[in-house]
């Protein structure tokens, strides 16, 4: 199976060009009240895929223990300096394609401004969907191509793709726009139930935002999210789905080598030696560099 290309943003200083100085405040906020709606308020263990920085990681402080997972080694370790090292958090490099950890094993996962950048999102969510267990909950993000930008566009006769056909669009390379019905067909076909829609970015204009209060943007933002219970015209849709079944109380394995498993064969037996993981399975060797589990790339 042909391997899908992975957007890396290794040596990147996203976090500080992007979100910091590139005026995304009002992004920021309204993205924190969809997530203040969406996600449990405390649970055992949670994967937050394409965590990049950490941006979003302090709003899940009511779960005991927190994956950190970027395919950049740069960016985790600028979440390493924004949130510390501490057994709270265990930072691993990975491919959302190929995902280092055994079936089942988290009650609860994220995806925020990732699924963008998945030139196969079906088989990115279906392996999300083996790591979770019965009854865990799934927060998922995308950039909606049925946005009402794209849809005058398209109407006016000044963008080519039409934003109504459920394929994505790739706008800029490994950049997608999806549609969200396509999206729920993916969740749904994987065993999700979803149980809430939001639509989130309603007032992301340049205008709007050089006059208008961030917090004050943010704030009438969160009146009009639950409006994507019915519609979804916004550039940014989030979905809460949870897995089929009933959640069960289970212990988080108190040995983080538990935890994973070998992403070229699926071995479980792993072996701390030194600055490496090995696979009793079928020998292969991952990294871990600065307190990073690395799984991208095997070590000679």
């Amino acid at each position: 199976m042909t391997h899908p290309p992975v957007c890396n943003y290794e040596g990147s200083d996203y976090q500080q060009s992007f979100w910091e100085q590139g005026g995304r405040e009002y992004e920021d906020r309204a993205e924190a009240i969809a997530l203040k709606r969406l996600l449990p308020k405390s649970g055992r263990l949670l994967l937050e895929l394409g965590a990049g920085a950490g941006r979003n990681t302090p709003r899940y402080a009511g779960f005991e223990r927190i994956v950190v997972l970027d395919y950049s080694t740069t960016q985790l370790a600028q979440a390493q300096q924004r949130l510390g090292r501490s057994e709270k958090y265990v930072y691993v490099a990975a491919d959302v394609y190929r995902l280092p950890f055994r079936d089942g094993l988290f009650d609860s996962a994220t995806m925020i401004r990732v699924l963008h950048h998945m030139a196969d999102a079906p088989r990115a969510l279906a392996q999300v969907r083996n790591i979770l267990q019965p009854g865990a909950v799934f927060i998922l993000e995308f950039a909606n191509k049925l946005n009402l930008k794209a849809i005058l566009r398209y109407l006016l006769g000044r963008q080519a793709w039409n934003p109504f056909t459920p394929e994505p669009v790739e706008f800029v390379e490994l950049n997608f726009d999806f549609h969200p019905g396509a999206v729920r067909d993916w969740l749904r076909g994987l065993g999700f139930t979803i149980e809430k829609t939001l639509t989130v970015s309603h007032f992301r204009l340049g205008m709007l935002k050089r006059i208008v209060p961030a917090g004050w943007l943010a704030a009438l933002d969160g009146l009009f999210q639950p409006t994507g219970a019915f519609m979804q015209l916004t550039p940014s849709v989030f979905m809460k789905a949870k897995v089929e079944g009933a959640l069960q109380t289970m212990d988080i394995p108190p040995n983080i080598l538990h935890w994973f498993k070998c992403p070229d064969c699926g071995g479980t037996d792993l072996r701390e030696k030194a600055d490496r993981l090995l696979c009793a399975s079928c020998h292969a060797q991952w990294g871990i560099r600065d307190g990073i589990y690395d799984f991208r790339e095997k070590m000679n």
